[in-house]
């Protein structure tokens, strides 16, 4: 059975607690985006590490590998849509179908020590860009290609929710 394609708008999460994974991007702060994001890397190599990480729990729902894979990417997603809003001016970022790559890229049947260890470099890379962001580089802005509007604070809070849901996803 194919994984039905997500096609929702989650940027509500940046206006109300998701009801799901219980995340609350009101109550970060951006001094705390990269510890964050660092700390969820212990709980992502527990999951990769699983014997049946490969496995799908349900037909239609990836896998605890898949999803790993996917936030591999994200993590190396976000962090090209933060350099650009801190060295462009309003950059738009283009659209990334995470489904047409999880097919294309075979997320299934990666390597889950490879994904492990790469998905931890992209988060410590992220981390570090979050880091070193000050003072009113937070406001400087960004559009996706639907016309949704980021700053890098609300941008950093978006991409942290992504990474906590999905790991509510596997109960990781």
């Amino acid at each position: 059975m194919a994984i039905e394609p997500d096609t929702k708008d989650w940027t509500w999460v940046l206006q109300r607690p998701c009801a799901d994974c219980g995340f609350d991007a009101d109550a970060v702060r951006t001094d705390e985006f990269a510890e964050l994001l660092r700390s969820t890397t212990e709980r992502w190599s527990a999951v990769l590490r699983r014997p049946d990480a490969a496995q799908r729990q349900q037909p239609d729902v990836w896998s605890a590998l898949e999803y790993g894979a996917h936030v591999r990417d994200v993590h190396r997603i976000f962090n090209e849509r933060v350099r650009s809003m801190l060295t462009e001016a309003v950059p738009t970022f283009a659209n990334w179908d995470q489904d047409a790559t999880a097919l294309a890229e075979r997320y299934g049947e990666q390597d889950p020590v490879e994904v492990e260890v790469a998905l931890i470099d992209a988060a410590g890379e992220i981390a570090g860009r979050y880091a070193a962001v000050d003072g009113q580089e937070w406001e400087r802005s960004g559009l996706r290609s639907n016309g949704s509007a980021f700053t890098v604070a609300s941008i950093g809070r978006y991409h942290l929710h992504d990474v906590v849901h999905h790991l509510w996803d596997v109960r990781g």
